[in-house]
């Protein structure tokens, strides 16, 4: 490798994408090629950096299999930042191969790392879990080591461990300052500040008040009968009821612990878990059959007794009854949760973290940009949407799905 190429491989290893392309902007072989596309994508420009690793993967002989795997494990990092969940993980894991085949560890448990956050952005928590248990960091470099600590704290932050979190965080933030690199150190801050921002309301006894993420890790941990209205589910004495696919039932249950003890009216439940203000004998029929289908769920928790004007819950074994709602609530919430991360997400990948069809996302953000709270660039397949983070609104690390197990 001649000098320039070494010289601008080492400003891309220390965060300096302008020094690299001085070394390498006219240079059309293939390392040339590779090193202008990470610097493009350190700069931003991710469909220029694409093209670049694309053709420098194209220029590497049959005899530098390594070389073209890097670029691949370089275009899958771009395509994860870009938000491109659509691009072809087959194509990471057979570079990841050739990487390890090959002796190249670093590399390799790089792109292990690509698919763990990829995982991460799908709420694949389970699986992304188990890819991180097989990964040992022992060996990596301290930028490396800092992107490896990261992925760390989100999976933490995912399953509400917040001394796990914060530790992993205090080693991500050493290795950082380690290896120099602004943009890196800038992360680590980042992530930090989530762990000190308001993740949920609890609303019990008609009071509000807003919970960081440890606060949210111990009321789940307490004896309290915990409706969530987060993920849609009830927690009491480390027993789990989702309810997540069954809104009319999740709306009659939030409606009655909000006022618990007391009891909540047949006029107002049928309001809003029906949505209508004019009640007739049809809805009160209905009430009844919801009220006995939630009834039957919640049996082993608690009881729900019919009251001379309503309803009323009353938790068997739980000294209290609160609801942990988060910190704004959005009709189209779960939209706006990724989209508060800052980058530029495609609706395609939208559906796929969401898990919703792709005309349900489409809807859901042509009403946000009616609003103006989310705004979009480019045109058919490339067009992307993006907002700036919403104060007070929970970023998608935060309360952003099922927990393991759920």
């Amino acid at each position: 490798m001649d000098s320039l190429i070494t010289a601008a491989a080492r400003a891309l290893a220390i965060g300096d994408p302008l020094g690299a392309l001085k070394r390498v902007a006219l240079r059309e072989d293939a390392p040339g090629l590779a090193l202008r596309g990470i610097a493009m994508a350190q700069l931003g420009d991710f469909v220029r950096a694409k093209a670049l690793l694309r053709s420098a993967a194209r220029r590497f002989g049959p005899k530098e299999a390594v070389a073209r795997a890097r670029c691949i494990v370089a275009e899958a990092e771009i395509a994860l930042v870009s938000r491109d969940l659509s691009w072809p993980v087959k194509a990471l894991e057979t570079a990841r191969a050739t990487l390890q085949s090959h002796g190249d560890r670093i590399n390799a448990a790089h792109a292990r790392t690509i698919e763990i956050r990829r995982l991460l952005l799908l709420g694949r928590i389970d699986d992304a879990e188990r890819m991180l248990a097989e990964l040992d960091p022992s060996p990596f470099p301290p930028a490396s080591r800092a992107a490896h600590e990261l992925v760390v704290a989100g999976m933490a932050i995912r399953c509400l461990q917040t001394k796990r979190a914060r530790a992993a965080l205090a080693r991500a933030g050493h290795a950082a300052h380690v290896a120099k690199i602004p943009a890196l150190m800038a992360e680590v801050e980042s992530a930090s500040r989530l762990l000190d921002a308001p993740a949920a309301r609890l609303i019990a006894r008609g009071e509000e008040r807003l919970l960081r993420l440890e606060d949210v890790e111990t009321l789940l941990a307490s004896p309290a009968f915990v409706v969530d209205a987060c993920r849609h589910v009830v927690h009491v004495d480390n027993t789990v009821i989702s309810l997540a696919t069954r809104s009319i039932l999740f709306a009659l249950l939030r409606q009655l612990a909000q006022a618990w003890p007391a009891d909540v009216s047949r006029s107002q439940l049928i309001a809003d878990a029906f949505r209508t203000r004019h009640a007739d004998e049809s809805h009160r029929a209905r009430l009844r059959v919801e009220m006995g289908r939630l009834r039957a769920m919640l049996r082993p928790m608690a009881e729900i007794s019919a009251t001379e004007r309503g309803f009323a819950i009353t938790p068997h074994h739980a000294s209290d009854v609160v609801v942990l709602a988060p910190p704004t609530e959005e009709r189209h919430a779960a939209v706006l949760a990724l989209l508060a991360d800052g980058e530029s997400w495609s609706s395609s990948a939208l559906s796929m973290a969401l898990g919703a069809s792709p005309r349900t996302v489409q809807r859901a953000l042509e009403s946000l940009a009616a609003s103006g709270k989310v705004q979009s660039f480019g045109r058919g397949p490339a067009r992307r949407w993006m907002t700036p983070p919403v104060p007070d609104f929970p970023s998608i690390l935060l309360l952003p799905g099922p927990l393991p197990g759920d």
